[in-house]
């Protein structure tokens, strides 16, 4: 997906096309999984509203915004097999990747997940 000053000259050389295409050559297309094409015409103008210098706020729904715009309460609650879960909004915030390992430091009533390798800053 091109951005900045690549997506703007994309879109001064395609010149007169029709929206759909531009979206296309710029790059923001994924696939469905029925295997259909999928344009991303929000993500293509947002960019394109970056690259023109307007700002909208922080990109993929900001800080304490998950999907669909709503506001992270930062709350898990048990499920009922007793799992935990941390959901993809919240590992999004920091970066983290599948494979990324913690170290589970167990207190009082508490459970904080430390980077493995990390020095644990709330150890007491």
């Amino acid at each position: 997906m091109l951005t900045g000053a690549d997506l703007l000259a994309k879109v001064k050389e395609l010149g007169e096309v029709s929206k759909s295409e531009l979206v296309r050559s710029a790059g923001y297309v994924s696939t469905k999984k029925d295997g259909s094409e999928r344009l991303n015409f929000t993500a293509f103008y947002e960019a394109l509203l970056e690259a023109k210098g307007v700002n909208l706020g922080p990109s993929g729904g900001g800080q304490g915004a998950g999907k669909g715009g709503r506001k992270l309460s930062y709350i898990a609650t048990v499920q009922g097999n007793g799992n935990l879960l941390v959901g993809k909004a919240y590992t999004a915030l920091l970066d983290l990747k599948p494979g990324d390992e913690f170290e589970l430091k167990i207190g009082r009533k508490q459970i904080r997940l430390v980077p493995v390798g990390a020095e644990d800053e709330g150890e007491e």
